[in-house]
C-alpha cells in the first residue's frame, strides 16, 4: 500500500467512524424516546383544562423531537456510511504516485480484450466454436455469442469494440498527460496580492492569499473548480495540477491581475 492509497484507507476508516457513531447515538436516541413514551398510560389522552395539560404537551413534544433526532442521526449514518462505500470506486486518481502504473496495466487489460472480442468475432464469421473454447469462453457462453440480438447480429457488435477503442485512446492521453505533469518543473510567481504555484510533487496548482480573499474572489476561485485547503502551509486555494488546472489558474490570475 503506497502512501496515496494509505491516506484513502485512513479517510474511508473515518467515514465509518462517523457511521458508527451516529448510529450508535441514533439507536440511543430512540431508546431514550421510546422510555419516555412509556411514561404515558396506553391511549392516555391529554387532559384539556387539566392542570397538567402545559406540561403534558411539552414533555410529548419532547418525545416528538427525540424520535425526530433519531432519525436525523440515522441519515447522519447512512450518508457517512455511503461516503465510505464510496473512497476509492472513483478510478485511478492522478494523485496516486502509482497512477501511471495502474493506468498502463487497465490498458493492457483494454487491449487485451479488444484482441479476444476481434478474434471471437473471425471465429464466430468461420462457425468456429472450437476456436471460442480455445480463446477462452465457455460453452455456455459460446452459444450466447451465437444467439442474435435484437438487430440480428452476432458476436461482439462494432460499438462493443469502437468504445472499447474509445476508453483504450482515453487512457493513452491520460499517461501522456500523467508523464508531461511529472516532468514538470514546480512553478512560483508573485501577483496581485497572491503567490501562485505549481507543485509536481503535491499534484496541485495553488494560490496562497496575502490576506483572506474577499467574496468576490472567493466566488471567482470557486467557479474555476478551487477548494480552500486550510490543513496546507499557507492554507492554499488549489485544485489538481492537470492541463485544466493550469488552464484554469491563468483565467484566475487573468482577473485578479486586472484587479485594482
Amino acid at each position: 500500500m503506497n502512501a496515496y492509497e494509505q491516506k484513502q484507507a485512513e479517510r474511508r476508516a473515518r467515514y465509518e467512524a462517523r457511521a458508527e457513531k451516529a448510529t450508535q447515538e441514533s439507536n440511543a436516541a430512540h431508546a431514550q424516546a421510546r422510555n419516555m413514551a412509556e411514561a404515558i398510560p396506553f391511549g392516555q389522552p391529554i387532559l384539556i383544562g387539566h392542570h397538567s395539560e402545559k406540561r403534558d404537551r411539552r414533555y410529548r413534544a419532547r418525545i416528538h423531537d427525540t424520535f425526530g433526532k433519531s432519525v436525523k442521526l440515522s441519515e447522519k449514518a447512512d450518508h457517512y456510511a455511503q461516503k465510505a462505500a464510496a473512497v476509492g470506486t472513483g478510478g485511478i486518481s492522478s494523485d496516486d504516485p502509482d497512477a501511471i502504473e495502474k493506468l498502463r496495466a487497465e490498458l493492457a487489460g483494454i487491449n487485451a480484450a479488444q484482441d479476444k472480442m476481434k478474434a471471437a468475432n473471425r471465429a464466430i464469421r468461420k462457425g468456429d466454436r472450437d476456436a471460442l473454447a480455445e480463446i477462452g469462453f465457455t460453452p455456455e457462453q459460446v452459444e450466447e455469442l451465437f444467439k442474435p440480438d435484437f438487430a440480428g447480429r452476432v458476436g461482439f457488435p462494432s460499438y462493443a469494440l469502437s468504445n472499447n477503442r474509445a476508453n483504450g485512446r482515453r487512457i493513452e492521453q491520460r499517461i501522456k498527460e500523467l508523464e508531461a505533469l511529472r516532468e514538470r518543473e514546480d512553478v512560483e510567481a508573485q501577483g496581485n496580492g497572491y503567490t501562485y504555484r505549481e507543485d509536481a510533487e503535491d499534484n496541485r496548482v495553488m494560490f496562497i492569499f496575502d490576506a483572506k480573499p474577499d467574496a468576490e474572489t472567493r466566488k471567482l476561485l470557486k467557479a474555476h473548480a478551487f477548494k480552500w485547503s486550510p490543513s496546507r502551509e499557507g492554507k492554499p486555494w488549489v485544485r489538481q495540477l492537470t492541463n485544466a488546472g493550469i488552464y484554469a489558474a491563468k483565467q484566475v490570475r487573468a482577473v485578479l491581475d486586472a484587479a485594482e
